[in-house]
Protein backbone atom coordinates (compact mmCIF):
# COMPACT_ATOMS: atom_id res chain seq x y z
CA UNK A 1 0.00 0.00 0.00
CA UNK A 2 1.32 3.49 -1.24
CA UNK A 3 1.83 6.05 1.68
CA UNK A 4 -1.09 8.11 -0.28
CA UNK A 5 -3.29 4.94 0.27
CA UNK A 6 -1.99 5.12 3.67
CA UNK A 7 -2.98 8.54 4.73
CA UNK A 8 -6.54 8.19 2.70
CA UNK A 9 -7.59 5.15 4.88
CA UNK A 10 -6.43 6.86 8.38
CA UNK A 11 -8.38 10.07 7.54
CA UNK A 12 -11.46 8.01 6.36
CA UNK A 13 -10.60 5.65 9.54
CA UNK A 14 -10.74 9.55 11.93
CA UNK A 15 -13.71 11.14 10.18
CA UNK A 16 -15.51 7.87 11.03
CA UNK A 17 -14.74 7.87 14.58
CA UNK A 18 -15.60 10.97 14.71
CA UNK A 19 -19.51 10.80 12.85
CA UNK A 20 -19.89 7.44 15.23
CA UNK A 21 -19.18 9.43 18.29
CA UNK A 22 -21.30 12.55 17.05
CA UNK A 23 -23.98 10.84 16.55
CA UNK A 24 -24.03 8.86 19.82
CA UNK A 25 -23.45 12.04 21.92
CA UNK A 26 -26.35 13.91 22.31
CA UNK A 27 -24.96 17.27 22.78
CA UNK A 28 -23.32 16.57 19.45
CA UNK A 29 -26.27 14.90 17.84
CA UNK A 30 -28.15 17.76 18.39
CA UNK A 31 -25.30 19.71 16.99
CA UNK A 32 -25.64 17.72 14.05
CA UNK A 33 -29.54 17.99 14.19
CA UNK A 34 -28.66 21.44 13.39
CA UNK A 35 -26.81 22.27 11.05
CA UNK A 36 -28.79 19.72 8.52
CA UNK A 37 -29.04 22.02 4.86
CA UNK A 38 -32.33 23.02 3.66
CA UNK A 39 -34.37 20.91 2.14
CA UNK A 40 -35.94 21.51 -1.52
CA UNK A 41 -39.84 22.23 -2.05
CA UNK A 42 -41.18 21.31 -4.93
CA UNK A 43 -44.94 22.48 -5.55
CA UNK A 44 -45.87 19.54 -8.58
CA UNK A 45 -46.24 21.23 -12.31
CA UNK A 46 -44.21 24.34 -11.45
CA UNK A 47 -40.28 24.91 -13.20
CA UNK A 48 -39.23 26.82 -10.04
CA UNK A 49 -38.19 25.17 -6.63
CA UNK A 50 -37.81 26.84 -3.43
CA UNK A 51 -35.79 25.76 -0.29
CA UNK A 52 -36.73 25.62 3.32
CA UNK A 53 -34.47 24.91 6.55
CA UNK A 54 -36.69 22.86 8.33
CA UNK A 55 -34.38 22.91 11.55
CA UNK A 56 -35.49 26.15 12.10
CA UNK A 57 -38.94 25.60 12.65
CA UNK A 58 -40.05 23.77 15.86
CA UNK A 59 -43.32 21.53 14.49
CA UNK A 60 -45.26 20.91 11.92
CA UNK A 61 -47.63 23.69 12.49
CA UNK A 62 -44.81 26.01 11.76
CA UNK A 63 -43.70 24.69 8.59
CA UNK A 64 -47.20 24.61 7.32
CA UNK A 65 -47.43 28.41 8.42
CA UNK A 66 -44.09 28.84 5.98
CA UNK A 67 -45.76 26.47 3.23
CA UNK A 68 -48.78 28.83 3.44
CA UNK A 69 -46.74 32.03 3.12
CA UNK A 70 -44.78 30.76 0.39
CA UNK A 71 -47.44 29.76 -2.39
CA UNK A 72 -50.52 30.75 -1.24
CA UNK A 73 -50.04 34.25 0.33
CA UNK A 74 -47.79 35.11 -2.33
CA UNK A 75 -50.26 34.09 -5.20
CA UNK A 76 -48.65 31.49 -6.80
CA UNK A 77 -52.15 29.11 -5.65
CA UNK A 78 -55.43 30.48 -5.38
CA UNK A 79 -57.29 29.42 -2.58
CA UNK A 80 -60.60 27.77 -3.71
CA UNK A 81 -62.94 28.73 -0.77
CA UNK A 82 -63.31 32.11 0.18
CA UNK A 83 -62.81 31.77 3.91
CA UNK A 84 -59.34 33.15 5.06
CA UNK A 85 -57.76 31.33 7.86
CA UNK A 86 -56.18 32.41 9.97
CA UNK A 87 -52.27 31.61 10.97
CA UNK A 88 -53.67 29.71 14.14
CA UNK A 89 -55.97 27.57 11.87
CA UNK A 90 -53.09 26.32 9.40
CA UNK A 91 -52.34 22.93 9.82
CA UNK A 92 -50.86 20.51 6.80
CA UNK A 93 -54.04 19.39 5.84
CA UNK A 94 -55.00 23.41 4.94
CA UNK A 95 -51.71 24.78 4.77
CA UNK A 96 -51.94 24.53 0.70
CA UNK A 97 -55.60 24.49 0.07
CA UNK A 98 -56.01 21.21 -2.77
CA UNK A 99 -52.69 20.23 -2.35
CA UNK A 100 -51.42 16.80 -0.09
CA UNK A 101 -47.68 17.56 1.62
CA UNK A 102 -45.34 14.86 1.26
CA UNK A 103 -41.58 14.01 2.00
CA UNK A 104 -39.07 12.03 0.14
CA UNK A 105 -36.49 10.61 2.33
CA UNK A 106 -33.07 9.54 2.30
CA UNK A 107 -34.09 6.44 0.60
CA UNK A 108 -36.07 8.48 -2.24
CA UNK A 109 -39.27 6.54 -0.51
CA UNK A 110 -42.58 9.47 -0.69
CA UNK A 111 -44.16 9.40 2.50
CA UNK A 112 -47.01 12.18 3.64
CA UNK A 113 -45.47 14.82 6.30
CA UNK A 114 -46.80 14.20 9.43
CA UNK A 115 -46.20 10.25 9.70
CA UNK A 116 -43.09 11.00 11.76
CA UNK A 117 -42.49 12.77 15.23
CA UNK A 118 -41.05 16.24 14.33
CA UNK A 119 -37.50 15.75 15.21
CA UNK A 120 -37.47 12.22 13.13
CA UNK A 121 -38.65 14.17 9.95
CA UNK A 122 -36.35 16.88 10.01
CA UNK A 123 -33.48 14.24 10.26
CA UNK A 124 -35.00 12.04 7.41
CA UNK A 125 -36.42 14.61 4.67
CA UNK A 126 -34.21 15.08 1.90
CA UNK A 127 -37.10 16.95 -0.37
CA UNK A 128 -41.31 18.35 0.39
CA UNK A 129 -43.31 17.70 -2.14
CA UNK A 130 -46.61 19.15 -2.72
CA UNK A 131 -48.74 17.19 -4.61
CA UNK A 132 -52.05 17.98 -6.38
CA UNK A 133 -54.86 16.07 -4.16
CA UNK A 134 -56.72 13.59 -7.19
CA UNK A 135 -60.30 15.32 -6.86
CA UNK A 136 -62.92 12.48 -6.41
CA UNK A 137 -64.59 11.63 -9.83
CA UNK A 138 -67.73 9.78 -8.64
CA UNK A 139 -68.90 13.24 -6.63
CA UNK A 140 -72.30 14.50 -8.26
CA UNK A 141 -72.54 11.70 -10.50
CA UNK A 142 -75.64 10.37 -10.67
CA UNK A 143 -76.47 7.16 -11.55
CA UNK A 144 -79.54 6.37 -13.63
CA UNK A 145 -81.11 2.63 -12.64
Amino acid sequence: MSSFESQRQESLKKRLTKYYHMTNNPTCSSHLFMNKPAVTVVLEGRSICQRISLHKHGSYKSLAKALRQMFVDSGDIVECSQNNISDEDVDLSNAVPGHLIAYEDIENDLLLVGDLNWKDLVKVAKRIRILPAKPNSRKGRVDNI
